[in-house]
């Protein structure tokens, strides 16, 4: 391959940038040039590629976000917007593709790819729900994140004897949610696979008062059954939990962040490997970490299917509450 392009698309993780720039590098000391796509697919289909070369991609490592922009472009769905988009590929002499992103992204990448277009994706959400990596580029400062989110609250709480639920993101997995719960030491965490019911909160909250507890913390994925909203009206018509109840969401904070450095090294490893991959002509695939190494797993057992939360990990944080 002489040229190759490079997108970030759905939601942005941190790591994103770092990704791009291993991308964009590996590539060019490979002697193939590189093309950006802005604002993730919807590059493809209005023709808005840029080329890369070392110095764009330079500083931007530290950054949260990605310097491309993501977008989600339902155009893209269509075989009309493929089909446009291959066109733009094709007039620029652009013969693969490097896709950065979650669940949806790497669903339209397995579509480009079957249209016989060479696709390679990389694994980057902080839902870390994409089959093919054991965790996913911007886990980690999303949990990092929160679990600072976390730390201060209890710190509040624990000068007026309060209690918080503290919603983090998460729309259909409880990886964060649990994690930071498990590390944060919460009295529970509320996830979208697990159901929790408002009067098990209740009771939590009701006992570790009576154990004495200075606070109480509760994390809740955004995606639960009863989510923080319900818990909350809840919550107030039960005056036996003892402590005065509050609620905070964190919401997209957790995405904003600076890239701890596991995430940088993560996108770094994955970047690379993915463009050497694609010019080495592989491709269907997305590249993610397992068990400490560089993983190539088909779109085939990728596409349609995510991962869930260990339930042995729930009931450890449970365990670990009281």
């Amino acid at each position: 391959m002489n040229a190759i392009a490079v997108l970030t698309s759905g939601g942005d993780a941190p790591g994103m940038n770092a990704a791009i720039r291993a991308v964009t590098r590996m590539a060019i000391e490979r002697g193939a040039k590189v093309y950006g796509s802005k604002h993730g697919y919807h590059g493809l289909i209005d023709n808005a590629l840029i080329p890369l070369e070392l110095r764009d991609v330079g500083g931007i490592m530290q950054h949260g976000g990605t310097f491309l922009g993501s977008a989600r472009a339902p155009e893209f769905r269509t075989v009309e917007g493929r089909q446009k988009a291959l066109e733009h590929l094709s007039a620029l002499g652009i013969e693969g593709l490097v896709v950065i992103g979650g669940n949806g992204s790497q669903t339209g990448a397995s579509s480009f790819n079957d249209m016989g277009f060479p696709v390679i994706g990389v694994a980057s959400t902080i839902d870390n729900d994409l089959i093919g990596s054991d965790i996913t580029i911007g886990v980690d400062t999303a949990l990092n994140i929160a679990l600072e989110g976390i730390d201060r609250l209890k710190v509040t709480a624990s000068s007026h004897r309060r209690a918080f639920l503290v919603e983090v993101m998460g729309r259909d997995c409880g990886y964060l949610a649990l994690n930071a719960a498990i590390a944060g030491g919460a009295e529970g965490a509320v996830i979208p696979e697990i159901e929790t019911k408002p009067e098990e909160v209740v009771a939590e909250l009701q006992q570790s008062y009576e154990r004495g507890k200075t606070n109480g913390i509760i994390v809740v994925a955004e995606g639960a059954k009863h989510g923080c909203d319900e818990l909350m009206s809840y919550c107030r018509t039960h005056p036996e939990i003892g402590f005065e109840l509050r609620a905070v969401t964190l919401g997209h904070v957790q995405r904003g962040g600076a890239p701890t450095a596991y995430d940088r090294l993560l996108a770094t490893r994955l970047g690379a490997n993915a463009a050497e991959r694609l010019l080495g002509g592989e491709h269907g695939c997305v590249v993610g970490m397992i068990r400490g190494r560089e993983t190539a797993t088909p779109y085939s057992e990728v596409v349609g299917r995510t991962k869930g939360v260990d339930p042995k990990l729930f009931e450890l944080a449970n365990i670990l509450s009281k």
